[in-house]
C-alpha cells in the first residue's frame, strides 16, 4: 500500500477517548483506533470490564490503553474522567460517544416515567456531558475528533410487527427521542465547535446480528437492501476509523448511517 494512504489514515501519537467502549461496538471502535496507532482510554460503568478489554488492546495492538470506571450520566464522573484522561497523555484528540442503549418489555405506554429519563440521561445526557468537558479540552488545543454514536432509530419509525412475531421487546420510544437529539446535537455542536478546530459527526448503525433469534434475522435481513445485519467486529470499524483519521479533515456536522441500505427501503 502506498505511503499516502497510509498516512491519510494513520492515528500514531493521538490520544483517543472511547466511552462505553468495553465490549461489542465500543470495542470494535477501540480496537480499530488501537490498529492505527492510537492510544485508547476506555470506559465501561465496572473497572474489570475497563480493565480487560484495555489488557486485549496493549496485547494485540501494541499500543497504551487506559481503563477507567466511568458512568456517564454523573457530570461529576464525567470531569473527573477527562482529567484523569488528560493527565495520562496531556491531550485528547478523539471522543467517541458510545455509551448508552437500552430496552424494555414496554415500548410506551407502561413506560414509567423513571425509565423514561433513565434512558434519555444514558443516551442523550451523557453524552452531551462528554462532549462538554472534552470539547474544552479541545478547544484549548485547537484540534480534535468528536464522534457520537446515534441510531436508525432516531431517523426512521420502526416496524415493530417485525419484534411482535419474533416474541422481541422492541426499543421504546424514548430510545428513538434521544438518538434523533444526539444527531441534532451532533450539528449544532459542529456549527459551534467546528470554528475552534474541532470536527464534530455521528454514526447512525443499523441493527448489528448478535445472538438474536433467527426469525428476526431473516425479518431485519429481508427489510435491508444489502440482505444482511451488520457483523460485530467488522461493519462499523471503517466509518469510525475515517472519522476520527485525518481522512475527514474536511468533514463535520454530518451523521454517517451505517445501515446496509435499512432507512432506504421501503
Amino acid at each position: 500500500m502506498h505511503d499516502e494512504v497510509l498516512k491519510m489514515f494513520d492515528m500514531t501519537g493521538k490520544v483517543s477517548l472511547v466511552v462505553g467502549g468495553a465490549r461489542d461496538l465500543g470495542l470494535d471502535m477501540a480496537s480499530i483506533l488501537a490498529a492505527a496507532g492510537s492510544d485508547v482510554a476506555i470506559t465501561s460503568r465496572t473497572i474489570e470490564r475497563a480493565e480487560s478489554a484495555a489488557g486485549k488492546l496493549k496485547a494485540e495492538y501494541e499500543i497504551d490503553a487506559l481503563p477507567l470506571a466511568l458512568d456517564h450520566t454523573k457530570p461529576d464522573q464525567v470531569v473527573e474522567t477527562v482529567k484523569k484522561v488528560q493527565q495520562w497523555k496531556g491531550r485528547i484528540d478523539v471522543l467517541v460517544n458510545n455509551a448508552g442503549g437500552g430496552s424494555g418489555k414496554h415500548q410506551l405506554f407502561g413506560r414509567s416515567t423513571d425509565d423514561i429519563d433513565n434512558l434519555i440521561a444514558a443516551n442523550l445526557n451523557g453524552p452531551l456531558y462528554c462532549c462538554k468537558e472534552v470539547g474544552k479540552v479541545m478547544a484549548d488545543q485547537g484540534s480534535g475528533k468528536i464522534i457520537n454514536i446515534a441510531s436508525i432509530a432516531g431517523i426512521v419509525g420502526r416496524d415493530r410487527r417485525m419484534y411482535e412475531r419474533n416474541e422481541m421487546n422492541g426499543q421504546p420510544i424514548d430510545y428513538a427521542a434521544a438518538k434523533a437529539g444526539v444527531i441534532g446535537m451532533t450539528r449544532d455542536l459542529a456549527g459551534y465547535l467546528t470554528p475552534k478546530g474541532i470536527c464534530v459527526n455521528s454514526i447512525s448503525p443499523g441493527g448489528f446480528n448478535r445472538n438474536l433469534p433467527e426469525g428476526f434475522v431473516k425479518d431485519y435481513s429481508d427489510a435491508t437492501p444489502m440482505g444482511r445485519m451488520g457483523r460485530d467486529g467488522i461493519d462499523l470499524k471503517g466509518a469510525t476509523l475515517f472519522l476520527a483519521s485525518p481522512a475527514s479533515d474536511y468533514v463535520t456536522g454530518q451523521n454517517i448511517v451505517v445501515d446496509g441500505g435499512f432507512v432506504i427501503w421501503k
